[in-house]
């Protein structure tokens, strides 16, 4: 990968090491985003609205994410990749399999397990980053904080 430039104090090769990281993490953050809006159209059932109207703001929140660390990529001097094909290209976390209009719960379920897939790749995203770049770790804390947010309430609908 060619930088445009680095931050002060970061040498180019723990830059690309961290940017590579970064990158992604934004991946998982555009197809997390898609995902939410997929089960924000197909949820059905008794728990419809509620679940409905959870899960669209967390969209919002993952895109910002996603444009949180899209920045950061830019800010250390690399180039974001956020075309649909780069975020197959960079795909290491599991497939959501439910598809179609499924019950609200049946939804949750498969967001848990998506989430408990996504929140332990940006935990291990921040083990790496600690040690290359304390901002991008922060920025990756933050994340996963609102992400196990997320995560508690939609456990807590399956109680």
């Amino acid at each position: 990968m060619s930088l445009n430039f680095t931050i002060p104090g970061l040498d180019e090769a723990t830059s690309e090491k961290a940017i590579g990281i970064l990158q992604e993490r934004l991946s998982q953050e555009q197809a997390g985003a898609l995902v939410l809006k997929h089960c924000h159209w197909n949820v059905a059932g008794p728990n419809f609205i509620a679940v409905h109207e959870m899960i669209d703001p967390q969209v919002d929140d993952v895109l910002d994410m996603a444009d949180e660390t899209a920045e950061r990529i830019a800010a250390m001097g690399g180039s974001p990749q956020g075309r649909p094909d780069d975020v197959l290209r960079f795909r290491t976390w599991p497939k959501f399999e439910l598809t179609g209009r499924q019950d609200a719960l049946d939804y949750l379920r498969a967001l848990d397990k998506y989430y408990d897939a996504w929140i332990k790749a940006d935990r291990q995203a921040i083990k790496e980053l600690d040690e290359l770049d304390v901002v991008s770790s922060n920025i990756m804390q933050d994340h996963v904080q609102k992400l196990e947010q997320f995560q508690w309430f939609m456990r807590s609908h399956l109680i």
